[in-house]
């Protein structure tokens, strides 16, 4: 085994972007296979990513990245020419290769470098698809085409098989001759490729043979078209372009190539060579490094105007942005200070305006920073796709997953985080929710059920939602369960609404599956989601309708960095409330209380909102609750509570800081933060009250 050069965080970034890549373009590949045609670019992008990873890995001498890449590039090669079949079969191991990728990736980060052994099973599985049975075994097309032998003599193998397939699918087949001025052919290249693009594909550019003028530079372009010579005219439109039709032939055939195995001269996936890295690029790899004239490249500088920025550093910056935060409130305090005591006048006016001054590029400078943490969930969905397609596949459930919304923004520490509550539910909605193809069709649905993935941004939140149309929660069924667990009694079971039904869902050792699989039936399940989605400050939602499918529904906030607050004082002691989820406040005497079911409520706008005094949740001792204070309306989705508090102190941004190892667990409390005037005081934790409340009445029974 080739001894690693020392695995660094670029590689692992670069190496996952690739995995990324890979990942990305099989889904896009599975869905235009189910529509009858794969984009062949699709194909070419998943050789390519193939081909890099093989040569970064084999840089630093990771032996089974570098041999996985090299065996699934051998395949990728002979799909994009042809001669094998991207089927589902086939799919099934291109995707276990993905996620192999990523495991030895995190591994390598780690330090834990792999052997080629540790990838032999995949090896095995690609080289039956090299030797399968999927091969194209059809006569050559090109015999049926009026194109020179000239011609098909400079083409690379890859367009040759472009051509070929042209052919077979029966579009036309066009030659557009052109010449464009030495100073910018790229661009007039790049110009018709567009256009082409609209209505069918470039099979090849090739300078052309014959004479052109002085400081022009000819080309004879290959198109095919589903499209008349008038359509492809009208998108080309350029009167530098000559389109020729190239006809059908009759007589004289080419010996067609032999098409039962690829022919290129990479070793085959049975025998992968001594050395992994191939260095050897095809006519498709050179156009990606640039044009070489006079034996010197054109130019050497990165187009990418990106850089790589560890998230650990924009934590830092953060917690400098919260400490200038602190440093503006103090600047405010002294400000309004000197105007009390030598009035709005000199020194005061002076430094109101520098103090306005700050605010506005603390704000600017926080917003910049937030910009950069900010991600799409694109990857993560991804990733949710490649899950949600293996866990269908081993419980032999045909399921197509929807995805919408992927371009929707989150902190990318939250998306981290979101990761494994997400795929858990996507687990639940296939093995719960989606039925086997027969059960489907015996309940007049299509064999193939649908999960689907959105995300949607809501003020200062980010709704994400998973969903089916599968068989519903049965309600009877979940209580029978509930029952028989002890988890509520019979008699409280007649009593409950479909709401605290689904709430019961989330109780500890809770599972409605009596038998015990891979998937479910260990009673581990929900509770850690919604464990997971708290620590978050996220809520999560139920909503069901039977034999039509289930929704869960996750609330975020966009950003848990700096967050602006409501500070408050209860029984002479000062607390922060994130804004995010503060709805509304509202002016509160004891005539306002009512008491249902021992539980305080209050009435806002003709509903019932209950009220939660924090002396009790925190056994504050002191003064007695006084007849008149504020309720601070907080809510996240469909839950909503007043907390009631003495006073409405003030509005500040904050960053909260963890209260450590032994504190971080104290009930209804998020972390702890500082004023201006370098008080230290605790964040109220709000979804986690929220969460309580919402199982208060099956705690209760079980209690």
């Amino acid at each position: 085994m080739t001894k690693p050069t020392g695995v660094s965080s670029e590689f692992v970034v670069e190496a996952q972007e690739i995995a990324d890549a890979l990942n990305r373009d099989l889904i896009a590949a599975e869905q235009e296979s189910r529509a009858g045609e794969v984009d062949p670019d699709r194909v070419n992008n998943l050789f390519r990513s193939a081909h890099s990873l093989k040569g970064i890995s084999g840089m630093f001498g990771l032996d089974a990245i570098s041999r996985l890449a090299h065996d699934l590039e051998n395949v990728l090669d002979g799909m994009r020419l042809g001669k094998l079949q991207l089927d589902a079969d086939a799919l099934d191991v291109l995707f276990a290769c993905v996620e192999r990728f990523t495991d030895l990736i995190d591994a390598a980060a780690n330090n834990d470098v792999r052997d080629a052994a540790s990838v032999q099973d995949l090896a095995v599985r690609l080289d039956a698809i090299v030797h399968g049975t999927n091969k194209q075994t059809i006569e050559d097309p090109l015999d049926q085409v009026a194109v020179g032998e000239e011609v098909l003599s400079v083409l690379t193998e890859y367009e040759e098989h472009r051509l070929r397939e042209n052919v077979r699918r029966g579009r036309n087949l066009y030659m557009l001759r052109t010449a464009f001025d030495l100073s910018d052919f790229d661009v007039g290249l790049a110009e018709i490729d567009a256009a082409v693009k609209t209505l069918g594909e470039v099979i090849t550019k090739l300078p052309s043979s014959q004479a052109s003028d002085p400081g022009t530079i000819s080309f004879d372009i290959i198109v095919g078209s589903d499209s008349d010579i008038d359509a492809l005219r009208l998108v080309v439109a350029d009167e530098r372009v000559t389109i020729l039709p190239i006809p059908r032939k009759e007589g004289a055939k080419r010996q067609p190539k032999e098409a039962a195995a690829p022919t290129s001269t990479r070793a085959p996936a049975s025998a992968p060579s001594a050395e992994p890295v191939d260095d050897s690029l095809d006519h498709a790899e050179h156009e990606e490094i640039g044009d070489v004239s006079g034996g010197e490249m054109s130019s050497v500088r990165r187009v990418s105007q990106t850089v790589r920025v560890d998230i650990r550093r924009l934590d830092e910056l953060m917690n400098l942005v919260g400490e200038l935060a602190l440093t503006k409130a103090a600047f405010q305090r002294i400000s309004d200070e000197m105007k009390r005591e030598h009035g709005f006048t000199g020194l005061s006016v002076e430094l109101h305006k520098e103090s306005r001054s700050f605010e506005r590029r603390l704000a600017e400078l926080q917003a910049g920073i937030m910009d950069v943490r900010m991600v799409p969930l694109a990857n993560l969905f991804e990733r949710m796709v490649r899950v949600a397609r293996k866990i269908a596949r081993e419980l032999e459930r045909e399921v197509r997953i929807e995805v919408t919304g992927e371009n929707t923004e989150l902190d990318k520490l939250i998306v981290e985080d979101l990761a494994d509550p997400l795929m858990h539910l996507i687990r639940n909605s296939i093995d719960h929710g989606v039925e086997a193809p027969g059960d489907r069709e015996r309940a007049g649905k299509e064999r193939e059920g649908v999960v689907r993935l959105s995300a949607a941004a809501q003020g200062n939140h980010v709704i994400v939602s998973v969903s089916d149309d599968g068989r519903g929660i049965d309600v009877q069924r979940t209580l029978e369960m509930a029952v028989r667990k002890g988890l509520v009694s019979s008699e409280r079971a007649t009593e409950m609404g479909k709401r605290e039904v689904y709430n019961l869902l989330f109780l500890p050792g809770f599972s409605t599956r009596d038998e015990v699989s891979e998937y479910s039936g260990r009673g581990v399940g929900l509770d850690v989601v919604k464990t997971n989605i708290s620590k978050l400050s996220g809520i999560i939602e139920v909503d069901s309708t039977p034999g039509a499918g289930t929704a869960v529904t996750v609330t975020l906030p966009i950003t848990l960095a700096i967050i602006p607050a409501l500070v408050v004082s209860i029984a002479k002691l000062t607390y922060a409330i994130p804004l995010n989820n503060v709805q509304e406040t509202l002016a509160l005497d004891r005539a306002h209380v009512r008491t249902i079911e021992r539980r305080e409520v209050i009435s806002l706008r003709g509903t019932t909102v209950p009220l939660v005094d924090l002396r009790h949740v925190f056994r504050l001792e002191g003064d007695a609750r006084p007849d008149a204070g504020f309720g601070v309306v907080v809510g996240v989705g469909l839950n909503r509570m007043a907390v009631l508090v003495d006073q409405l102190v003030g509005q500040q941004d904050i960053v909260i800081k963890s209260l450590g190892r032994r504190l971080r667990r104290v009930r209804g409390i998020a972390g702890a933060t500082e004023l201006g005037d370098q008080r230290t005081i605790l964040v109220i934790d709000t979804v986690e009250l929220l969460n309580e409340l919402s199982l208060d009445e099956a705690s209760r029974v079980q209690a």
